[in-house]
């Protein structure tokens, strides 16, 4: 996904308040870096790291994104770089399940504003190793990424494929992945990815306006589907969409992702 470059248009500056709202929110970040105990995330050590995939194609870690961590020592846009272009300060690649990708197109505001947010979390001495993997990774994700400015925000389709792309990266998840990653020039939303843990198996779902998708739900039971984990009939979904990070998006934000998957072309079931 290419950087949504935007003219300029008048945005808050960056903030520990709208970097904790979009850590804490919508780009759920500790779905992730936190680590998952018995009864759910370990809120005393949260974004500690974890184990995330552990498979026959990688060892995949989550680290320590805590002021206790080894990114205590990187300066504020070595942890800019490492999050939006996934390059270490040594030069070293980060791999999946990072959505570098999409984080390309992170607004200027926005990552400073997660950078500033997670300088104040408490430190965790955590410790977390490097990710492994039995596959060369890339030598980068593309170019160094210029001035990135987000759509304005609002309940607007431009601003939802914003959330649900570089933030809260829907679209990595339940788009059908093929050898090279998610195949979204072809089967954006289709969904079928396995997710792997304690839960057992989820398979990521089809979230077009595909019958087999969302087709069938109002609007007001997307939303809550999304911020609850739960269906209309009163089933819950499992993890590891990360219900309770998105239960504290804004009303507008939740409109704005609904009205975009609205979009998102009909494909059936991989």
């Amino acid at each position: 996904m290419t950087p949504i470059l935007l003219p300029l248009v008048a945005m808050a500056d960056p903030s520990i308040e709208r970097g904790e709202y979009l850590v804490r929110g919508p780009a759920a970040c500790g779905n992730c870096h936190t680590p998952q105990g018995p009864n759910g995330p370990d809120m005393s050590n949260e974004f500690g790291g974890m184990l995330v995939e552990k498979n026959e194609m990688m060892e995949a870690w989550a680290v320590n994104i805590t002021p206790g961590s080894r990114i205590a020592d990187w300066s504020d846009a070595d942890l800019v770089r490492a999050i939006r272009e996934g390059i270490r300060p040594d030069g070293s690649v980060i791999g999946p399940p990072m959505p570098i990708g999409l984080y390309r197109s992170l607004s200027d505001d926005d990552v400073m504003s997660m950078v500033m947010f997670l300088r104040t979390v408490p430190a965790s001495k955590n410790e977390t190793p490097f990710s492994t993997y039995n596959f060369p990774l890339p030598p980068s994700y593309g170019p160094p990424v210029g001035l990135v400015t987000a759509p304005p925000a609002g309940p607007s389709v431009e601003y939802g494929e914003y959330l649900a792309g570089p933030i809260a990266h829907c679209i990595e998840c339940h788009t059908t992945f093929g050898p090279q990653g998610p195949m979204f020039d072809t089967h954006l939303g289709a969904g079928g990815f396995a997710f792997h843990g304690p839960w057992g198996v989820s398979i990521a779902p089809n979230i077009t306006s595909h019958e087999d998708g969302l087709a069938q739900y109002s609007d007001d039971e997307l939303k809550m589907m999304i911020a609850s984990g739960v269906r209309p009939d009163g089933s819950r979904m499992r993890p590891p969409m990360g219900y309770a990070h998105y239960a504290q998006m804004s009303s507008d934000d939740l409109q704005a992702i609904v009205l975009y998957l609205r979009t998102i072309p009909a494909l059936p079931d991989p």
